[in-house]
């Protein structure tokens, strides 16, 4: 598992079309279909330990809570941090307090393209 920061401080200005006091985060580009969704996951909420079946990055917008590789080590993850997940990687999720997500799927993520990896235990 790798573990992303996408916070405002890492993007970058938007100087086009007029803008004014906007940043830009840029998470993924696929050439390859990509399915995109929310993961809700309320307090003492989890997501059960499974086999991520095609690569999945996993986006916290709202909320803190914990994230896992295989070794299931508990790993901090807030708002402004991703984790990704390879495709066959198991893997789970959860939050004491409550955590929002925006889940992006795909055969063709690469987050280290535009986004700085965290350094985690």
């Amino acid at each position: 598992m790798k573990i992303y920061k996408f916070s405002k401080e890492d993007g970058k200005k938007v100087e086009k079309y007029q803008s004014h006091l906007a940043t830009y985060v840029k998470m993924s580009q696929t050439n390859e279909a990509a399915i995109n969704g929310f993961m809700y996951i309320d307090g003492e909420g989890t997501v059960g330990y499974h086999q991520a079946p095609i690569s999945q990055l996993f986006i916290v917008v709202e909320g803190e809570g914990w994230v896992t590789g295989e070794n299931q080590k508990r790993i901090p993850i807030k708002r402004g941090e991703a984790a990704l997940w390879e495709k066959g990687e198991w893997h789970t999720s959860g939050s004491e307090t409550g955590m929002t997500a925006i889940v992006i799927q795909s055969e063709e993520l690469h987050p280290e393209t535009f986004m700085e990896r965290k350094k985690h235990a």
